[in-house]
């Protein structure tokens, strides 16, 4: 079996891709997809077992990848893994900055060390991605960046670091857009909501306990699957969206819509498009199941 896009099967060939955080996740799901739409994908991650392991799923799938440890928090280590891939590959023409994490918490038990943390995290190292990638590449040849987000329009309650970082992202997204735009480079996010992705085991306690429930709260009626990010963010990068730069495209279920001046009916009316052959669901889903 193979990655069943909805896209044409050479949208991206003869293009190398980076995709940060693509060991797991949305990360590994937008690696599958593009690789199965024609490009040659250079993951990046901080685990190489997880870097391997997805390689490895891609060429067996007929893709091609390569894969760099790196740190996107560390400024010296973006530069020279940056370096490399052009080195290795030559021109890039696209870069989806998904790699990030955070942990739940209010905010008068965050310290100053895990803010920081985490900011660095979701925008920091966006950021030095984006400008290596742009200095080293895109300012003589253009190309497209998405940079993944999240669901942080009516703050972010219980994760308010991340919340910050992810709105500091979206400004990133929109001053990139207007400086480089001259380059002929476009710049935009996506902004999953609640998707059924592994980055949901990485939680437990009472938070793991709520993410079956979360349904309840989208007036989709169920949670988003990978394939429908990975979707989004190759829509973002093809020639389709030659005029869209500086916006961030949601997906995420109308969530942020949800209110109780309009009540929310149980239905199965919503159908999830599950194109990645190769997702599992998550365990704190399965528990649920069972």
């Amino acid at each position: 079996m193979r990655f069943r896009s909805i896209f044409r099967p050479d949208l991206f060939a003869e293009q190398t891709h980076i995709v940060t955080g693509g060991g797991s996740g949305i990360g590994r799901c937008t690696a599958h997809e593009l690789a199965a739409l024609g490009a040659h994908v250079v993951l990046l991650g901080r685990k190489e077992d997880k870097l391997v392991r997805t390689s490895e799923e891609i060429r067996e799938d007929g893709g091609e990848v390569s894969w760099h440890t790196c740190d996107i928090r560390d400024e010296e280590r973006v530069r020279t893994t940056v370096a490399a891939i052009v080195q290795a590959r030559g021109q890039l023409h696209g870069l989806v900055n998904n790699a990030g994490g955070q942990y739940p918490s209010p905010l008068a038990a965050i310290s100053q060390k895990g803010f920081e943390t985490v900011v660095r995290t979701n925008l920091v190292g966006g950021f030095l991605m984006s400008r290596e990638v742009y200095s080293q590449s895109m300012a003589k040849h253009g190309g497209a960046i998405v940079n993944i987000v999240a669901d942080m329009w009516f703050g972010m309650p219980g994760m308010g670091h991340s919340g910050a970082a992810r709105a500091g992202m979206v400004n990133l997204t929109e001053t990139a857009a207007l400086e480089w735009a001259s380059a002929g480079i476009r710049v935009n996010a996506v902004a999953p909501g609640w998707i059924a992705s592994s980055g949901m085991d990485t939680y437990s306690g009472a938070v793991r306990a709520m993410i079956p429930k979360l349904k309840k709260a989208v007036p989709l009626a169920r949670l988003g699957t990978e394939s429908e990010v990975s979707a989004a963010i190759c829509f973002l990068l093809s020639e389709a969206a030659s005029f869209i730069s500086g916006s961030t495209l949601r997906v995420d279920g109308a969530a942020p819509h949800a209110t109780v001046l309009w009540p929310m009916n149980a239905h199965e009316r919503s159908a999830p498009f599950d194109g990645f052959h190769r997702a599992t669901l998550p365990e704190a889903l399965r528990e649920d199941a069972d």
